[in-house]
């Protein structure tokens, strides 16, 4: 029996990223995209418009929801949806927040992306209530 394919693809439609196991879908993680003032990533609030494009704040993608199917639970997808949605989110230019348990489990254990990662702030969480 050969190993499944497993794929972790952007929806931006959506605001995700899709994990797939032989095609099937078996997770995501969402996200929000916004922008904060450079130097910490924690302001007040001002300028954490989502979707803001100036070159000066830093773009910030906040992982804050992750699922896995139950029917695909115990096959490392988590880690694996994790890491491909980190890894694409630096490529593509934002800084990551993990605002997720999860995600911010997993960053804690993976030093990798250290250097592209800013704590959850105040103003982070006020985009959700």
């Amino acid at each position: 029996m050969s190993d499944p394919v497993i794929e972790v693809t952007d929806n931006p439609a959506e605001h995700r990223y899709d994990i797939t196991v032989d095609g099937a879908p078996a997770g995501f993680s969402a996200y929000r995209d916004t922008t904060a003032p450079r130097g910490g990533g924690s302001g007040s609030g001002e300028g954490d418009a989502p979707g803001g494009g100036s070159s000066d704040p830093a773009q910030q993608r906040i992982l804050y929801h992750t699922v896995i199917d139950e029917a695909f639970s115990g096959r490392g997808l988590a880690s694996r949806l994790t890491r491909d949605a980190i890894a694409a989110s630096v490529t593509e230019g934002y800084r990551v927040v993990p605002l997720c348990p999860y995600v911010k489990s997993w960053v804690g254990k993976h030093d990798e992306f250290a250097d592209h990662v800013d704590p959850v702030s105040s103003a982070h969480l006020a985009l959700f209530s």
